[in-house]
């Protein structure tokens, strides 16, 4: 099995905005997991990265925050989308594929290429 990955340059918000989205409030480890799980556990999440991820949302105002308590019975911090959050996702959201879209037109067999 080949080592982890880390998290690309400019991926991490795109990441946590779509995790929330997808699965409503959760906390700082719940986002870590469920992107952890979603890559088939090739990417290695570093907290020391998240956790200033999180709070860079929040200031810019894509994610609230509020207290509340764990599964676990501990106190931890949820995370839900804002409506400028919807409004990033969807904007990140559409310059990825794009991205994509000229990565795969660099990265196809040489004779493909148009």
């Amino acid at each position: 099995m080949s080592p982890k990955m880390e998290v690309w340059q400019g991926t991490l918000g795109l990441m946590v905005l779509r995790t929330i989205e997808a699965l409503g409030p959760l906390h700082g480890y719940g986002i870590a997991r469920r992107i952890e799980q979603t890559s088939g556990n090739l990417l290695a999440l570093n907290y020391g990265t998240l956790y200033p991820a999180l709070l860079k949302l929040e200031q810019e105002g894509h994610l609230a925050s509020s207290w509340g308590v764990s599964d676990h019975g501990r106190k931890a911090k949820y995370y839900r989308l804002t409506r400028a959050g919807r409004r990033k996702l969807a904007k990140s959201t559409q310059e990825w594929q794009q991205a994509i879209e000229i990565l795969t037109r660099f990265l196809a067999p040489a004779g493909g290429r148009s």
